[in-house]
């Protein structure tokens, strides 16, 4: 047994226990669009016999989350977890020279460079027998999923390891899972279910904001058309978050990536699907993001990265639980179609979703628990953001969107036309407004969204952001 916990059994290994081995079911697991109700079931099923796993914060800097320097068991989720600086020293112990493992690597070949991963990591892949797939490009596309599992097949992997921002986690979620199905363009489109996987898969970002590397979520692109797959089989077992990865993100990068992790958490707050669990995660990582992400950005050191790092592993967390709402639903068409990096396409509507939702009734709302629940769970975000009311509220987070210098309106971010923001309101994501506490109608969205915030003035510090 390694100091992993894990027992090894030849070349292979696994958790002990982690649930029973097995080859991929002849009979399907379940549909990534399945009824989430059925989806959980499913997930405490299959993690009857697992032991818990743990969160291991590998540095001094204080946590919420966990006692500094001490691992935490996660009553739902059996990941393990590694968050801090030289984190990334734990692959050396599953990747051990002594028993070497065939590695399927999804590498971002720059990202996997410039964040001085190779410099850390690149022995580790020479000492094993290691297959990189590196030929793909930003925001996964089917054909690019397609080559990466025929050289998965090929290498037969005992383990698939991912190194760089949200679309190599992607990539590497698709790869490992698809390929035990005969036809993955199927599994994509609902048409088929998802195969189960017990390849390992450790999770390296080199990014701090999009959480990848603690959901069960995956996007692809079919001829430009996006599709989502929810399964827990697509979620890393192992993650390993070094801030040190992240000490030479652009500013931009780190600010658009980072307001993507404090989007998650405020939405996953109001969220229908919140929970106890969802919440504690979400409201640490809201408060991480908003004091820190401004100096992550403008002005970076040790602490506002790593802080940045446990806001996005806790925004990740909390919306594997909750999922998303009405920004981001709103944001995909403003990436897709006019360029607006995802963080900041988030962001624009943030502040009018917290003024809508903060008015929820009775009558409108789509939280079973109340809107005075719901209310409840607002008043914590006002908190978060040092506001009195929900006006203070939204001007605190149009200081921060400022202070960052991206967009701070839809006017600013390309919709300037009547027709434009109709065709944004026509191509959202209908399943993620379902999440939104408060019903949302067409008719609604326009008229909240043609409000026009006056516009905020910007610090000099502040970074310009390119689309």
């Amino acid at each position: 047994m390694d100091a992993l916990g894990q027992k090894r059994d030849g070349r292979a290994w696994r958790p002990v226990p982690r649930y029973p081995l097995r080859k991929p079911r002849e009979q399907p697991v379940c549909s990534p669009h399945i009824n989430t109700f059925f989806a959980q079931a499913e997930l405490i099923y299959t993690h009857t016999l697992c032991i818990l796993g743990h969160i291991v914060d590998s540095q001094s800097h204080a946590s919420l989350t966990a006692t500094t320097g001490q691992s935490r068991k996660s009553v739902v989720n059996d990941q393990i977890a590694y968050l801090g600086d030289h984190s990334c020293k734990h692959l050396a112990t599953i990747l051990n020279p002594e028993t070497p493992l065939r590695v399927f690597a999804v590498l971002d070949q720059q990202a996997y460079v410039h964040s001085g991963a190779k410099e850390l990591i690149e022995h580790l892949f020479q000492q094993q027998i290691t297959t990189r797939f590196t030929d793909f490009e930003p925001n996964p596309k089917l054909e690019d999923v397609t080559q990466g599992i025929e050289l998965y097949r090929q290498a037969q992997a005992e383990i698939v390891v991912a190194i760089g921002g949200g679309t190599a986690m992607d990539m590497a979620k698709l790869i490992r899972t698809l390929s035990h199905s005969p036809d993955p363009e199927a599994v994509v489109r609902g048409e088929s279910p998802i195969w189960a996987s017990d390849v390992r898969f450790v999770a390296v970002p080199t990014t701090a904001g999009t959480g990848s590397e603690a959901t069960q979520f995956a996007v692809v692109y079919i001829d430009g058309q996006k599709f989502s797959l929810d399964h827990p089989s697509l979620r890393p077992d192992i993650a390993i978050v070094d801030p040190q990865l992240m000490r030479t993100l652009p500013a931009a990068v780190t600010a658009a990536t980072g307001l993507d992790a404090f989007c998650q958490a405020i939405e996953s707050i109001w969220a229908v699907g919140a929970t106890e669990e969802s919440l504690r995660y979400a409201s640490e990582a809201a408060a991480l993001a908003f004091e820190h992400l401004p100096r992550a950005t403008n002005n970076p050191d040790s602490e506002s990265r790593a802080a940045m790092c446990h806001a996005s592993y806790l925004a990740g967390k909390a919306i594997n639980i909750t999922r998303t709402t009405a920004a981001h639903a709103l944001s995909y068409p403003l990436t897709s179609k006019y360029g607006v990096p995802h963080g900041f396409a988030v962001s624009v509507t943030l502040a009018l979703m917290l003024a809508y939702n903060a008015a929820v009734t009775d009558e409108d709302c789509l939280d079973t628990r109340s809107a005075r629940d719901v209310k409840h769970r607002i008043a914590r975000i006002l908190e978060i953001l040092g506001a009195n009311s929900v006006q203070e509220g939204c001007a605190a987070i149009a200081s921060l969107l400022a202070k960052l210098g991206g967009p701070t309106s839809l006017s600013e971010a390309g919709i300037q036309t009547p027709q434009a923001l109709r065709d944004l309101i026509a191509a959202v994501n209908v399943q993620r407004m379902s999440n939104n506490p408060r019903r949302t109608t067409p008719t609604a969205l326009f008229e909240l969204l043609s409000q026009a915030p006056e516009p905020t003035q910007r610090p000099k510090q502040a970074i310009a952001v390119s689309s």
